[in-house]
């Protein structure tokens, strides 16, 4: 049963409708804690593997401290005596798959920490190797945890193997001995884990720099992959050539329905991000001044109390990518409205810190707004780097870092500030419209062969 199927059949036994959902008491994913009372897990009937009787799973919805919701599965036989244990991931399906590359040159790296999900696989391009996905479970290592996972799974049969097939044995001994010299940092080579969930995560051994060692790219999903995790496209859709004849009869009734939407806040139904409660997205489209129209989509969840915005271009890609430079010379400085498209960079050279395009999503905030989300989003995605089991010398210099931006962002100290964004969707507010700000530099560049094919625009067909 996969995880969607799971947390589908959990939904099913509690109350499915948003409304009594919303009036239950505390989120679905709730923390456990030594003094609470024991925890109520939801039972539903399972055919047991073994015998074909029916046996019981029980479910338990919880959190995992700086990692992810979590579903603990308990499933007993009372027939056969069957009885087993797992742990799956529960947080949600993200819009895109996660490809991570990262070198391995030291032991340093090869102990950089992975949360590799059952969903991802994970390649050594120079050993020809790779691990497909669902192969094995998800787990919390290291690149030499995962690497051993391998090389047991390759070596468990190999006493077997010996007497009835020495010569495949003896292949797969040689290729056992190249993956032992790569933990033991005998040779460089290149650590790629693919989530087409992407919910997969490789340690940033420099953070909060940024990890001159991984690149991270994100993909869209084919629809192959969407089946694999549960997700079908919605059936009767009406087709083009349907529609051909109504264009013209509805084009009024279009134009007029774009000038509501700009006067109405549309709404509908969601799961928080935070405790996956049942919530509600509100959504208006708005017109920025000397900029252009976007979506804001910002939802608010009741039970416990987390609100998130994004933002989305309503407009096309531009012809030409954008840089935009704030030289904070103020404290006022932080009151400027920030629109950061998904495909933005976020740079601070006085850090020599830089986040990647689609890090925290779509954005219209202020830049204090802005700084504020790139701290709580750099505790999230490192989670390694906090707590009883961090590093001393990384968590020195994690809590130096947010020493420092707190400064930032109460205005003691001021930076540079930079958005490089190559659809050119991205904004800063000009204090001094519609003469030029002596303190925002605006450059408008060409994008690069690259850029353009990794937004998918050297394959658009205008012609």
């Amino acid at each position: 049963m996969t995880v969607v199927q799971v947390y589908q059949k959990v939904r099913r036994n509690m109350k499915t409708s948003i409304e009594e959902e919303m009036k239950n008491d505390g989120p679905l994913f709730k923390n456990l804690q030594a003094d609470d009372p024991e925890p109520e897990a939801t039972e539903i009937e399972s055919l047991c593997v073994e015998c074909e009787e029916t046996g019981t799973t029980r479910l338990l919805l919880t959190k995992i401290p700086f990692f992810k919701d979590v579903i603990l599965m308990s499933f007993n036989c009372p027939h056969c005596g069957e009885s087993n244990n797992e742990i799956r991931p529960a947080g949600p399906i993200q819009d895109k798959g996660i490809r991570i590359k990262t070198d391995i040159k030291d032991i340093k790296d090869i102990n950089r920490r992975v949360v590799k999900q059952a969903s991802a696989s994970f390649r050594i391009p120079e050993l020809e190797f790779e691990s497909e996905a669902f192969s094995q479970k998800g787990v919390l290592s290291t690149v030499e945890g995962v690497i051993q996972n391998a090389i047991d799974g390759l070596a468990q049969q190999q006493t077997v193997r010996r007497i009835i097939d020495p010569e495949t044995a003896s292949k797969i001994d040689e290729f056992i001995s190249k993956l032992e010299a790569c933990q033991r940092c005998e040779r460089d080579f290149t650590f790629i884990v693919e989530d087409i969930t992407g919910n997969s995560f490789i340690e940033n051994r420099f953070a909060p720099a940024e990890d001159s060692g991984t690149v991270v790219e994100y993909f869209t999903r084919s629809q192959e992959e969407d089946i694999k995790l549960g997700i079908y496209s919605e059936e009767g859709s009406v087709k083009d050539e349907d529609n051909v004849g109504e264009e013209d009869k509805h084009e009024g009734k279009d134009a007029a329905a774009q000038v509501d939407l700009q006067n109405e806040i549309l709404q509908f139904p969601c799961n928080c991000s935070n405790c996956n409660s049942p919530a509600m997205t509100n959504m208006k489209v708005v017109q920025i001044p000397y900029f252009k129209e976007v979506v804001i989509m910002a939802s608010n969840c009741e039970k416990c109390g987390f609100r998130s915005n994004e933002i989305k271009s309503g407009g096309g890609v531009e012809p030409y990518g954008i840089k935009l430079s704030l030289r904070m010379t103020d404290s006022s400085d932080l009151n400027r409205d920030v629109l950061k498209s998904e495909t933005c960079y976020i740079m601070i050279p006085e850090f020599d810190f830089e986040m990647r395009s689609g890090t925290i999503g779509g954005k219209f905030t202020t830049v204090e707004g802005l700084l504020v989300s790139i701290k709580d989003e750099l505790h999230r995605s490192n989670p390694f780097s906090f707590g009883d089991s961090a590093v001393s010398e990384e968590k020195q210099k994690m809590e130096d870092f947010f020493s420092t931006l707190d400064k930032v962002i109460s205005g003691e100290k001021l930076v540079t500030l930079i958005l490089d964004d190559p659809l050119g969707n991205s904004y800063i507010q000009n204090f001094y419209a519609p003469e030029p700000d002596p303190e925002l530099q605006v450059e408008k560049y060409e994008r690069t062969f690259e850029q353009n094919e990794q937004f998918g625009l050297n394959d658009i067909k205008t012609s």
